[in-house]
């Protein structure tokens, strides 16, 4: 296991999550990948993932009282994904933190999406079980409260599924989404993914650092065209 002692590094990451940790120990462990070793942030990841998504939800609910439970959802699931986490991440410097085995961080494991948002919620769960659920939950709203109340309530329906209602209520069936190149290193993958559907004589394409999101753009450049003809 990495030295227990804190370092000046780690310091600065906890000035910036507003938690000091009083066993280096778990902090040590929060930053720790299973490729490091068996004493990892796998048990904290999983008690911070509930943590994280209990505070979003209810900081979503208090902040937007009009929106239905579909919307809501869909707000926090955008805060709380993988790429939403990873950005968070790059907030706290996290990268050169964590502690990856010599394999995942030659494969570029400390620009992984994943990684990185496992790493936030193992932060939040060394907290929940260092400074019990009141203060724990009061630091992770404090790193998302400001995008809370800056998100767009207007664009909480995401394009894929504007399309699909576009589709079914004019009689269509849904559209089928299918992945047609993948370029890069495994750590930097570009998805080219195509959306047709019955609707259109052509398909679309969109292109992006994962599946999910080259899906989601090829779905608005189809929307696009429907809408337009």
């Amino acid at each position: 296991m990495a030295t227990l002692t804190m370092k000046p590094k780690h310091a600065a990451l906890q000035r910036t999550i507003g938690y000091q940790f009083q066993e280096p120990a778990l902090l040590v462990r929060a930053l720790t990948h299973r490729s490091f070793g068996a004493d990892n942030n796998e048990r904290l990841e999983f008690i911070g993932d509930g943590l994280v998504n209990a505070v979003v939800a209810e900081l979503l609910f208090s902040h937007y009282p009009d929106l239905d439970e579909g919307s809501l959802s869909r707000l926090r699931s955008k805060l709380v994904s993988k790429e939403g986490l990873a950005t968070l991440a790059e907030r706290f410097e996290l990268g050169p933190l964590v502690l990856l085995g010599a394999g995942e961080r030659k494969s570029g494991g400390r620009h992984r999406a994943s990684i990185m948002a496992d790493t936030v919620e193992a932060l939040a769960g060394g907290m929940l079980l260092e400074a019990g659920f009141g203060t724990a939950s009061q630091i992770v709203a404090s790193w998302f409260i400001a995008d809370v109340a800056s998100l767009d309530i207007h664009t909480t329906r995401d394009a894929k599924t504007l399309l699909q209602e576009w589709l079914q209520g004019k009689g269509y069936p849904l559209p089928v989404y299918e992945v047609v190149a993948i370029s890069g290193d495994d750590h930097n993958q570009v998805f080219e993914v195509a959306c047709s559907c019955k609707a259109a004589s052509n398909g679309q394409v969109g292109t992006a650092s994962s599946r999910k999101k080259a899906e989601q753009k090829a779905a608005a450049a189809m929307l696009e065209v429907l809408e337009h003809e």
